[in-house]
């Protein structure tokens, strides 16, 4: 059974499906935004096969075994994190200690793998995507921490399932000035972690020609590519269940869940056609700064009732 949730549902294959869908969403509404009519809803899926059946081509500068392998992990962790939430949704008993904390690790691990793997290609370029990238984890891992930290004092529990039988009694964290202000820096802190404008600094197409990714193709930029889609997809569902009861998927329940979901990748998408792109100092200084007292503030809130 853990096999079948890990590589079927609702982890990879399920999680490749939905991220893909996510993804072509989110291109459908920038396209209207920018008055063109935008991809067809399969483009995303062609895009993929095509890589995949495409050569990777290694640089000479690279180590091989390193700029082959970061891919992979990067995939498997984003696939795990998805099952992670997934199964803890449908069944908030499938927990364990400190499973938020595991999680939270795990959805960083792509972003490391982004760091590495640049940094094992040579490529001048790729090495300053992935100072960038470095800079910019260490920007908004801080408000992040504090927003977890708020929550697992609210709640008195690091148990994703603790956290979900809590709001069911006392009703969604969102509900509060604190819960909030918290979901706030959440959302603007995983909008850089998904490397969505402004906090596309690390690839910034326009002045490194992909960055971090610079050097990869075929089979390898798939994955990566992949990596993305499917922590889109996780994103929303990772705030739902962090501030919103979670999701159900009994009755009414999915139409609920699918709602919430759309409204949060609507806000993606909106902040990433609303502003430019950041400098890297820009990032990191709003991050440590405003971000990290608003963070601060939702803690404070937290701690007095609020």
């Amino acid at each position: 059974m853990a096999i079948f949730y890990y590589l079927i549902f609702p982890g990879f294959l399920f999680a490749t499906i939905a991220g893909l869908l996510t993804a072509w969403f989110d291109r459908k509404v920038t396209a209207k935004v920018q008055w063109r009519k935008g991809p067809p809803i399969l483009q995303n899926f062609y895009d993929i096969f095509k890589l995949l059946i495409k050569e990777v081509t290694i640089p000479d500068t690279a180590n091989p075994t390193i700029f082959l392998l970061v891919p992979a992990i990067a995939l498997s962790a984003a696939s795990v994190a998805t099952a992670m939430l997934g199964v803890v949704n449908m069944n908030w008993s499938y927990t364990f200690v400190g499973d938020l904390i595991v999680l939270w690790y795990i959805m960083s691990i792509p972003s490391i793998m982004i760091i590495i793997g640049a940094s094992a290609s040579g490529n001048p370029l790729s090495s300053i995507g992935a100072s960038r990238e470095m800079n910019q984890l260490i920007g908004y891992e801080l408000p992040l921490v504090i927003i977890l930290a708020t929550i697992i004092f609210k709640v008195g529990s690091i148990g994703l399932g603790d956290i979900l039988a809590y709001q069911s009694v006392n009703g969604p964290i969102l509900y509060s000035i604190s819960g909030v202000i918290a979901c706030i820096v959440m959302i603007i802190c995983l909008q850089a972690k998904l490397g969505l404008v402004p906090f596309d600094i690390p690839e910034a197409e326009t002045e490194l020609g992909a960055g971090a990714f610079m050097e990869y193709s075929g089979v390898a930029l798939g994955a990566f590519k992949l990596t993305k889609a499917i922590l889109l997809y996780t994103s929303p569902i990772f705030i739902i269940t962090l501030f919103w009861g979670g999701i159900h998927i009994h009755g009414l329940g999915i139409l609920w869940a699918i709602l919430k979901y759309v409204l949060f990748i609507a806000l993606f998408t909106l902040i990433r056609n609303t502003n430019p792109r950041l400098r890297i100092d820009q990032s990191v200084r709003f991050f440590w700064i405003t971000m990290t007292i608003l963070a601060l503030i939702a803690f404070i809130l937290m701690s007095i009732g609020y």
